[in-house]
């Protein structure tokens, strides 16, 4: 079951006060307990109330008042979001917390609504699928995507080169020989232990993914990686430096959606589309 875990707000939490370094470090430690135990979904504190805004509804009216509200007891000052098994289950967790507040606290459990509770209402299951829906949209709007790379052999001679050329930054790299699980026997050809297994790497904001994979990978067919580049001078040195050993399938020249635009496929085999920002993307 889904319950928020409420800390409620206390006189200097509503003053703003912010906790002691011994208290924040011993609230980091009991998350990252219950991290490591699968139950936390989310959590965050929140600013006082003075820094609130409530909107009323009655009817067709809508009434904005700012804070601070004077309910304090009533206030929360943070919040957890947890999977449990039961209602007992998150009371022996919060009885671990430490006391969030220098003062007397309190902390509140509540259990999420779950479509089950609803099934009298939604006999049709409408809802429940519109639900489901919404709940995919949202998966799906924070999912991240990024390109995988396959050099056949040549990831740690490519990676070498986008770093000269393009200023790409390395942040992990191992390779087969590495693998803390044995490689299959007859996956690799021979001399590939020591090739790069997963990488993954950055060309200005985008991040990449790339391996030599097992040897047999074709050519890069069906994509580019766009590069948008600020300076002229610079778009022009990339670009060359992308065509040299490799081959330009359009050269450099104004389009229609940028002042300065073309398209190379480099020596590894990997097709760019260099472009300086349109009017547009300057705004």
């Amino acid at each position: 079951m889904k319950v928020m875990v409420i800390v409620k707000a206390s006189e200097s939490s509503e003053a703003g006060k912010m906790p002691s370094q011994e208290l924040l470090l011993a609230m980091g430690e009991f998350n990252e307990t219950l991290v490591k135990a699968g139950i936390m979904a989310s959590g965050d504190g929140l600013k006082p109330s003075s820094e609130g805004i409530r909107v009323r509804f009655k009817g067709s009216e809508r009434t904005v008042t700012k804070g601070p509200f004077a309910e304090t007891n009533e206030l929360v000052a943070g919040y957890w979001v947890w999977n449990v098994s039961s209602m007992d289950e998150a009371v022996e967790w919060v009885k671990k917390c430490p006391n969030p507040m220098e003062e007397a606290s309190d902390i509140e459990i509540r259990p999420f609504y779950e479509m089950e509770d609803f099934a009298e209402i939604d006999r049709d299951g409408s809802a429940r699928e519109q639900e489901t829906q919404l709940r995919q949209t949202i998966s799906m709007q924070q999912a991240q995507s990024n390109c995988y790379l396959f050099f056949s052999g040549r990831c740690d001679e490519a990676l070498e080169y986008y770093q000269k050329h393009l200023g790409a930054r390395v942040s992990m790299l191992f390779r087969f020989n590495e693998s803390p699980d044995p490689v299959p026997e007859g996956m690799l050809p021979p001399g590939f232990e020591n090739k790069v297994m997963h990488c993954e790497f950055t060309v200005g904001n985008m991040k990449l993914f790339a391996s030599d994979g097992c040897g047999d990978e074709g050519p890069f067919t069906g994509f580019n990686l766009a590069l948008t580049i600020d300076s002229e001078a610079e778009a022009r040195r990339v670009f060359d430096a992308l065509a040299d050993g490799g081959s330009v399938r359009m050269p450099l020249d104004k389009t229609f959606w940028s002042p300065l635009y073309g398209q190379v496929t480099d020596k590894f085999g990997m097709g760019w589309m260099v472009m300086l920002p349109g009017d547009d993307s300057q705004q």
